[in-house]
């Protein structure tokens, strides 16, 4: 799909640094506040926020068919509503004005110093209000990790995780934007050396890299979404961290799954980055086999070349990087994730939020979580700080980044942070 907002060749107007995650290519949706603003719709452009509101009011967005009122809400639901046509028509409006050569905006310097607001200025909200959210399980090499950790090498993973997106449903209201802290959890937790659990705060704190789709659309209950449909109900997508603790997660998951261990909180960006930003980093996943059935199969790339980086900072330290690894390496793609999410009939919400599950690559340096990258805590990592560690500590800051880059165009997704409180 050729989208004349995503051409390398575009410039704009607004100074973009060298390296910034939001030029004229990205134009990520947000929710903004300031000390004069109450929360409303903007769009990231170097170090700015474009006020969408201010843009609406006064005629900039006229044409493009737009409710009253649109932008100025707590949550952007009611404008993914519109679909993901609607979201491109406002995307390529917001392009047009902030291209070098169209003076509609530029040139009116009241206007300027009304809409452009320095993003040193805002506070960013979260960007949907989430019905519902569900975690994947879609890495291979995590997976594999995993499964060999704590089963048995031979045969880590499940007969069925070949065959079909495994997944969980997670807790919505829990999900925090990037920079509100999190308190470590507590729970039941079943110590070698111990015949019955004790309650106590989790002693294997980490955190998951993945990248989570929000949807844009309202289905009704019965009534399934193919993989050629998936992509028009995906919106976009934000960069997530879902905390785990894996003491509590190894004593409570068997039957049922992850409870206690995940539910205390998840982070987000607060920047959604839409899929028609990310249409020119297309790739081909990993071969899939076996064969999958036939309501899974697909067409051409589904995969997105999003190059991601964990950093832990202790003490406003230099942070360390202690991964780095890629969204690539996905085995089973997003639309694949929502085809089989609803092929039973489930229905689905704008704004609900769909986690990739932790994304980790085929060497070491490319886990997505610690517990893979200190093998359970038996190899520990030592940063730039001389500290070691096997799992999160008290006041340990986690930052998430992610990014592509070609042809000169980098898209760039801004920070998923969150620090760790001592336990209440």
């Amino acid at each position: 799909m050729k989208i004349e907002a995503n051409l390398p060749q575009l410039k704009s107007w607004v100074t973009i640094p060298d390296k910034s995650d939001f030029p004229i290519q990205n134009l990520p949706f947000g929710i903004f506040k300031t000390k004069y603003l109450s929360s409303v719709a903007g769009v990231a452009i170097g170090e700015h926020v474009l006020d969408l509101v201010y843009l609406h009011e006064n005629g900039y967005l006229d044409g493009l068919g737009l409710p009253a009122g649109i932008f100025n809400q707590k949550y952007l639901n009611d404008f993914l509503a519109l679909g993901r046509k609607k979201g491109r028509e406002v995307r390529a409006r917001v392009s047009e004005l902030l291209r070098h050569d169209n003076d509609e905006l530029k040139s009116n310097r009241a206007a300027c110093e009304i809409a452009l607001v320095p993003q040193n200025e805002v506070q960013m909200q979260m960007p949907v209000r989430i019905p519902n959210y569900t975690d994947f399980y879609s890495s291979e090499e995590h997976a594999t990790n995993v499964g060999s950790m704590f089963r048995d090498p031979k045969n880590a993973l499940l007969p069925n995780w070949k065959h079909l997106p495994v997944g969980y449903h997670g807790r919505a209201s829990s999900i925090v934007i990037s920079g509100t802290p999190i308190h470590r959890p507590k729970g039941q937790i079943k110590l070698p050396e111990t015949a019955f659990p004790v309650f106590c705060p989790t002693q294997k704190l980490d955190f998951e890299l993945e990248v989570a789709f929000i949807t844009c659309a309202e289905t009704k209950l019965g009534s399934p979404i193919s993989v050629p449909e998936a992509e028009e109900n995906i919106f976009g997508l934000v960069l997530f961290n879902d905390w785990s603790a894996r003491d509590i997660q190894t004593w409570e998951y068997v039957p049922l799954g992850p409870f206690l261990a995940k539910n205390f909180g998840s982070t987000i960006s607060p920047w959604i980055v839409t899929l028609d930003a990310l249409e020119p980093f297309r790739v081909k996943g990993p071969e899939q086999f076996p064969h999958v059935l036939p309501y899974l199969s697909f067409d051409g790339e589904k995969n997105f070349d999003i190059a991601l980086e964990v950093l832990i900072q202790t003490n406003n330290e230099q942070p360390t990087t202690i991964s780095r690894s890629n969204f690539k390496y996905m085995y089973w793609n997003m639309a694949q994730q929502l085809a089989h999410h609803t092929v039973n009939g489930c229905n689905i919400q704008v704004g609900d939020m769909y986690g990739s599950g932790t994304i980790s690559g085929p060497s070491p340096g490319s886990y997505g979580s610690l517990l893979e990258l200190t093998w359970n805590g038996q190899r520990p990592l030592h940063l730039a700080d001389g500290s070691e560690r096997k799992f999160i500590l008290d006041n340990d800051t986690v930052i998430m980044k992610g990014h592509c880059e070609k042809e000169g165009v980098r898209i760039g997704f801004g920070e998923c942070k969150g620090r760790i409180l001592a336990a209440n």
